[in-house]
């Protein structure tokens, strides 16, 4: 199909579906990805080695966000080059996508392995959950460039327009992931790190696959050392376009940290039921997360053209589906809430834990969509900073305060409700936020229209 067609004329709910629906699929499969470790792991009984998993859970979500980073900064300046058809700028940004990742992705390997003890200790790991958390962060690092690289990708080839192969690229390797795991974990009886050496393994098949895109199918994308440049607005327009998503993902980590360190003092069972809760909460998230992400190269496409008007249809027609998404997903997780646990493990106190913080982290779930389409359409028109704000907010500024006070005033029930407020309030700055630098964009517009 033609580039211009989907991206510029296609009829809008058509349009967000076809690009919308393989990011759902990919976003979903990463959840089975990261539910998969926690899943097999479970099935070993021991609720250490859960609560392992857990801690060390803030190791991948640091990775993901400097990939999503380079990934949703990437495929920003790469769907604006797209729309004013220019085909070497598109090269610039893919293969500095490519190099960055895989830089830093070196460098956390050499920190992880340098630093490993007192990152784990600042993480919560005690003598009962030390051994295990380490067996998984020693795997996982030197994973990372490849880690960081896929989930990269995965965003540069959507924003092309290729959906159907960023999803593939994804399901490569969830499926490696989910085959590997039992294998690793329980008939080689490696545990947790064996779920970190299947992880790895997954992302290493992921990035081979993605390697193949991009040299042998891609008419655009490039990952030549030549077109590795860092100017031409390169680097600050990637980075500052996708500072947003990292540091929602990195002051995730942060806050998982907190979170942790609040509930080990309640024992290790709560450390293990957050982490479960966290996974299948993921599920949620995601799903609205997927739809937003999977219109951004619209989004870009037509602010690059100076279709404003396809734009606002875009954005509107996706936040009605959000909305639906999350709500659908909501009620299913809170009629299904025990089982979904059960799932997982089959200790009681874990269980016990677990279903009353899925309640608490699922309040948030009909909403939040709004937060991350009102997101994906500051980055998309150039306005990063608010979108920084965003996500400053909700994962740092706002909720680890939050989680302190909360603690304070009600201990544990306080704690585990900090999320869904700080959402809340996040969801309904946004809209003051968008509403705003949408109609300056529109006033600013409205001559060349």
């Amino acid at each position: 199909m033609d580039e211009k067609e989907l991206m510029g004329k296609m009829k809008i709910s058509k349009a967000v579906m076809k690009m919308a629906v393989p990011s759902v699929i990919s976003s979903l499969v990463t959840v089975v990805y990261n539910m998969a470790d926690t899943f097999f792991v479970g099935q070993t009984g021991d609720s250490l080695q859960v609560a392992a998993v857990s801690l060390t859970n803030p190791i991948f979500i640091l990775l993901m966000a400097f990939a999503n980073m380079l990934g949703m900064g990437g495929s920003a300046v790469l769907s604006m080059a797209l729309g004013a058809q220019n085909k070497k700028r598109t090269a610039n940004a893919s293969a500095f996508v490519t190099y960055a990742s895989l830089m830093i992705g070196v460098v956390f390997t050499a920190v992880l392995l340098l630093f490993m003890d007192p990152i784990l200790r600042i993480f919560g790991a005690d003598a009962q959950t030390y051994e295990f958390a380490a067996g998984y962060t020693f795997h996982i690092s030197y994973g990372a460039p490849f880690i960081i690289w896929s989930a990269a990708a995965s965003f540069i080839v959507r924003a092309e327009g290729a959906s159907k192969e960023a999803m593939i690229g994804s399901m490569i390797g969830t499926i490696a992931n989910i085959v590997l795991d039992p294998i690793f974990i329980s008939v080689l009886d490696q545990g947790t790190a064996g779920a970190a050496i299947a992880t790895t393994i997954g992302n290493i098949l992921a990035s081979i696959y993605y390697l193949w895109y991009f040299l042998k199918k891609s008419r655009v994308l490039s990952i030549s050392p030549k077109d590795m440049k860092i100017r031409e607005g390169i680097f600050i327009k990637t980075c500052s376009s996708g500072l947003p998503t990292a540091i929602f993902s990195a002051l995730m980590s942060v806050s998982t940290i907190v979170l942790n360190q609040f509930l080990v003092e309640y024992g290790n069972d709560p450390v293990a039921a957050i982490g479960i809760v966290f996974k299948a909460n993921m599920f949620i998230t995601f799903l609205q997360m997927g739809i937003a992400n999977g219109i951004q190269p619209l989004l870009g496409y037509n602010y690059g053209s100076g279709n404003m008007e396809r734009f606002r249809g875009i954005e509107s027609y996706t936040k009605k589906c959000c909305v639906i998404a999350g709500i659908a997903a909501t009620i299913l997780f809170f009629v299904f809430r025990e089982p979904i646990i059960r799932l997982f493990i089959s200790d009681k106190d874990v269980i016990g834990y677990g279903v009353k913080m899925l309640v608490a982290y699922m309040l948030s779930g009909p909403v939040i969509g709004i937060l991350f389409v009102n997101m994906n359409c500051m980055q998309s028109v150039g306005h990063a900073f608010p979108a920084t704000v965003l996500s400053v907010l909700r994962q740092g500024i706002l909720l680890i305060p939050l989680l302190y006070l909360l603690k304070a005033l009600f201990g544990l029930n306080g704690v585990i409700l900090g999320q869904s407020i700080t959402d809340y309030a996040a969801v309904i700055l946004s809209l003051f936020l968008w509403r705003g630098i949408r109609k300056n964009l529109e006033k600013e517009l409205a001559p060349k229209v």
